[in-house]
């Protein structure tokens, strides 16, 4: 959804307003998990848990039917048909990719269906990767892909997504594990909600100041900055775990770097493409960012099952 609404906001919006509305949507994602970690947290302690997945359906079909109501269809359309094997191809690479790297900690890292299905996707992705070089309309212009802006763009994405999706799952757990663990700060899973929620508001209110350093320095120079306070965050946090508030400072801190990050990552994109290749290109970068996040998972959660102690 985020990078079609982008291909849309490139059509539909005046220049000097695109920037920070392609930072507003892109930091959305932050916004709304953090957001919903203490609701989450709220159903969860004090209700049904199944309740979250209804609602989040609930909020689904609400959001297609403004979708339909308020979006208006793009002026550009590239003509062409749609790739369904190209994107048949990429679905099973992905999924033999992401199925090993998931659950590779409880199968073991060597294990034969670990190993089977890493090389699997790799040689499924390689003849996708062929087959979209050689079809006239592909799902994605991989000669396009390979241009070092866009190709340095997608890495960036993949450190950033690993950056959001640690700090996402760090910070619950060390709030929630109990004090006799010698790290743990013994908190509820309402008040640890509350504690990250700041990460993905400051995402939010950094979306105008992405516009206007990116109007004087250029999206890189964003992405620059926001990789420094993501670097200053995480440093930070070595020393400033051990209570609550530092924690909500942390989240701070960390939800403006990636926020920067974010934000000018579509920007990027869309000064490397042309306008037919906007939401293709957007959308391969947004797929970098699960990429970095479901990685991030499989570390993250390796890490902590092999250190926690409850």
């Amino acid at each position: 959804a985020i990078p079609l609404g982008i291909g849309i906001m490139r059509d539909e919006l005046p220049r000097e307003k695109l920037g920070s509305a392609m930072a507003l949507m892109s930091s959305s994602i932050g916004v709304g998990g953090g957001l919903a970690l203490p609701a989450a947290a709220l159903v969860a302690q004090h209700a049904d848990w199944h309740a979250l997945f209804l609602g989040s359906a609930g909020l689904g079909v609400l959001a297609m039917a403004l979708t339909y109501a308020l979006v208006p269809e793009p002026p550009l359309r590239a003509p062409g048909t749609f790739d369904f094997i190209g994107a048949f191809g990429l679905s099973l690479g992905l999924v033999l990719l992401l199925l090993p790297v998931t659950k590779g900690g409880d199968w073991g890292w060597t294990s034969a269906p670990t190993l089977g299905l890493l090389a699997a996707s790799v040689a499924t992705l390689l003849l996708w990767g062929l087959f979209e070089l050689r079809t006239p309309a592909p799902l994605v212009d991989l000669r396009t892909t390979a241009r070092r802006e866009v190709l340095l763009t997608n890495l960036a994405s993949i450190m950033v997504g690993v950056a959001f999706y640690a700090v996402s799952l760090v910070l619950p757990q060390l709030l929630q594990l109990p004090t006799s663990t010698g790290y743990g700060l013994g908190q509820s899973m309402v008040v640890a909600g509350l504690c990250v929620a700041p990460l993905g508001v400051t995402m939010m209110f950094v979306a105008p100041l992405y516009a206007r350093i990116s109007a004087r320095r250029g999206p890189k120079t964003t992405l620059m900055l926001g990789m420094v306070v993501i670097a200053i965050g995480y440093g930070a946090g070595l020393g400033l775990l051990s209570a609550p508030w530092q924690t909500v400072l942390i989240a701070v801190v960390l939800g403006a770097g990636i926020g920067l990050a974010y934000s000018s990552l579509p920007a990027l994109i869309i000064g490397a493409v042309d306008p037919s290749e906007t939401g293709a290109a957007n959308g391969l970068n947004t797929l970098m960012r699960s990429i970095g996040t479901s990685v991030s998972s499989a570390v993250i959660g390796m890490v902590l099952a092999n250190t926690s102690v409850t």
